[in-house]
């Protein structure tokens, strides 16, 4: 072999190792250690210049969209509140559509999805288009903030790495929540917040040493990055000794703690609200959906001083990401009338930005009303005359955290952020009361939904603790249901129906009377207090029954009947007709639950392998999530799954039917309005999306 052959030949090898780092791996062995933690250091820094040139945009485009052009349009007046935000949402609105659909909203349930369904796979052109839409629409007024586009960028880096190198699902999934941790680490200059809303919400909780290492590294070197580019202060500058002044204040911060629980559950139902109404607008284009949420946006920051009488100069107070506000508020104060209509305010625009389709975070916002209605609360407390007066900037500080953390349902994290935001752990005693009430309440007003996994929730896709796959909504109760279920009738008499009770080896039964309508449910315990009576043995069946039965229908999931057994501590629920409630189809037991947890887990199991092969049939994973509906009159509706001629590489997921939502499966038949969420190849999407139309 001549030299220049031999040459030729390494250099050829060198190519193919760098274009595929894992044979260099695999030719090289290397401890896991080393490269679980290099990664975690490469992702951390790369997330770090990554924030740093994404604050960067926000602070263009917010040059150009409020000081350029209201320079160069001065003699239109304020009109520019109204065009810059409309001008930025058809912007955002393109981007999204065209390139990256991931980029819409506000980022974390689609990080969140990505560990759950897809090993931590992330298209790599979800951190460039979310850099530039989410700045974009921050830019031009959008109320919404930047740790939710930070988070989703960084978690795109560590997939990106993980892919690119060839690791396991589970390390995908972890340099995933590096990236997250490490994008809050450097926009926020706050690595432990970083790394406990990596741990906490991203991975749902797994602290194991391997996985905390790792994101701890990547946390530390993002925000090496950032301090280097912003410095070292904190987010909001604190003048004073925030503290207790009395201890009749403990009383006080319960009942914050419970406004700010109204206040997130008010932000979550408005937000999807918004959502839900933008997209019954099916003759608009969804690209230009934005661009109407951010005119209806400009006319309410050009309206609302006329009727709040809270003026504004340069930039609505309701623009933006709004930090300069809250630190107003926690320096200077504010009014009575200032903070309750900018806590109104901001929701509602909030609301109109990613309800329209816009891109951007939901922690500042949170923070934002955290901050005006606890300075508002403090405000109504010194009216009273309590002998004492009380710091809003502490009520506000504590709002702040408390709001956020019944929205995200992430109290570690709530209470770690705000210390380093701030510097100041002189309130840590009524944060933790405050922050723990909120959160409380919250789960149970939202059905322990936030936030973030309710858009996952409306999308079919639940998750357990955060992390995984809620397998018992993938089965109905129609297909574990015992279908010859045992039954008496009501004139039947306790003698009689003990001596059923032991030769059947039943512990209940369903109650039918002559008519064969379903009446009640007798159980043995039922018939164990009744036998404390004497002459008992007469005593008709229908005189122990429970006449107030809890009933389920054949097409609700196996997660539902869970709930209302553990609701009540009992062992079976019948399944009734929909259409005539009395008429018994079935009966649902403990032991039904278990068979629905196996077809549950075989199920997701053959989804999860179904998009792994497409995906492996995909240069890189090139794959999206595309959201699609039966329309009237499409090719798809009234057939059954399995009898689809669909691409080969497009995979429908989840469906939501009416207020149902539950993993696909080949005897579902598709029906008109039913939202279907597919897993497509690119080349493929526009030939889906005709199929349904």
């Amino acid at each position: 072999m001549s030299k220049q052959s031999l040459r030729t030949q390494t250099a050829a090898i060198r190519k193919q190792l760098w274009l595929s780092p894992s044979l260099f791996l695999d030719r090289h062995p290397i401890p896991p250690e080393v490269i679980f933690l290099s990664t975690a250091l490469v992702v951390g820094l790369g997330t770090g210049v990554g924030a740093v040139v994404f604050r960067y945009l926000i602070h263009l485009f917010s040059w150009v969209g409020f000081v350029w052009i209201p320079s160069v349009t001065e003699a239109w007046g304020k009109s520019y509140v109204v065009f810059v935000p409309t001008i930025g949402g058809l912007i955002v609105g393109l981007l999204i559509y065209y390139f990256a659909r991931e980029a819409k909203g506000h980022g974390v349930p689609e990080v969140m999805e990505s560990v759950a369904l897809r090993g931590g796979r992330i298209r790599p052109i979800v951190a460039v288009i979310k850099s530039l839409a989410s700045s974009i629409c921050i830019g031009s007024g959008g109320s919404v903030g930047r740790e939710g586009p930070i988070v989703q960028i960084g978690s795109a880096i560590g997939s990106t790495v993980g892919q690119w190198l060839k690791l396991s699902d589970a390390r995908v999934s972890n340099l995933v929540a590096c990236g997250a941790a490490g994008g809050i680490a450097a926009t926020f200059n706050a690595p432990i917040a970083g790394v406990m809303f990596g741990m906490e919400i991203i991975l749902g909780g797994r602290f194991g040493v391997p996985y905390f290492s790792s994101v701890v590294i990547s946390a530390v070197a993002a925000s090496a990055v950032g301090r280097a580019a912003f410095g070292d202060a904190p987010a909001f500058a604190i003048p004073f000794q925030y503290g207790i002044k009395s201890l009749w204040e403990f009383s006080f911060y319960p009942i914050l703690g419970i406004l700010s629980a109204l206040v997130a559950v008010a932000f979550v139902r408005g937000l999807y609200g918004f959502e839900d109404w933008f997209d019954q607008w099916q003759k608009v284009p969804e690209w230009f959906k934005p661009a109407v949420g951010g005119a209806i946006l400009g006319l309410v920051a050009l309206l609302y001083p006329l009727v709040t009488h809270v003026t504004w100069s340069q930039t609505p107070q309701i623009y933006n990401v709004g930090y300069t506000v809250i630190e107003d508020v926690l320096t200077h104060g504010v009014t009575l009338q200032f903070a309750l209509a900018l806590l109104l305010l901001k929701l509602l625009a909030t609301s109109l930005t990613l309800g329209s389709g816009g891109s951007g975070g939901i922690f500042a916002p949170a923070l934002f009303m955290g901050a005006m209605l606890g300075a508002a609360f403090a405000l109504l407390l010194n009216h009273l005359p309590l002998g004492f007066s009380v710091l809003p900037g502490a009520y506000a500080l504590v709002g702040m955290a408390a709001v956020f953390a019944a929205s995200a349902h992430a109290p570690v994290t709530a209470v770690i952020i705000l210390f380093e935001l701030t510097g100041d752990y002189r309130v840590i005693l009524p944060l933790l009361l405050t922050v723990a009430v909120a959160t409380l309440l919250a789960k149970h007003l939202l059905h322990d939904e936030s936030i973030y996994t309710l858009k996952l929730t409306r999308r079919g896709v639940r998750l357990h603790q955060g992390r995984d796959v809620d397998v018992l909504e993938a089965v109905f109760v129609g297909e574990v249901m015992d279908m010859t279920p045992p039954t008496v009738t009501g004139t039947m008499t306790l003698s009689d129906f003990r001596t059923y009770l032991f030769q059947s080896h039943h512990h209940g039964v369903a109650v039918l009377d002559d008519k064969g309508t379903l009446v009640g449910v007798a159980s043995l315990q039922d018939l164990e207090r009744a036998m404390q009576q004497p002459g008992w043995e007469n005593l008709p069946v229908s005189q122990i029954m429970s006449e107030n039965m809890l009933t389920v229908t054949p097409d609700q999931s196996i997660g539902t009947a869970l709930k209302l057994l553990a609701q009540r501590d009992i062992g079976r629920i019948p399944v009734v007709d929909k259409a005539v409630p009395p008429h018994l189809l079935g009966l649902i037991r403990r032991t039904s639950i278990a068979r629905a947890y196996q077809l549950g887990i075989l199920r997701r199991e053959d989804l999860q392998d179904r998009a792994s092969q497409i995906r492996s049939r995909q240069s890189a994973g090139d794959t999206e999530f595309v959201e699609l509906i039966v329309q009237p009159g499409s090719q798809v509706a009234g057939q059954l799954v399995r009898d689809l001629q669909l691409p080969e590489e497009c995979l429908l997921t989840t469906r939501r039917h009416r207020d149902h939502r539950h993993i696909l499966h080949g005897d579902d038949r598709l029906e008109v309005g039913d939202t279907i969420i597919a897993l497509c190849a690119p080349d493929h999407i526009y030939e889906v999306r005709k199929v349904f139309q």
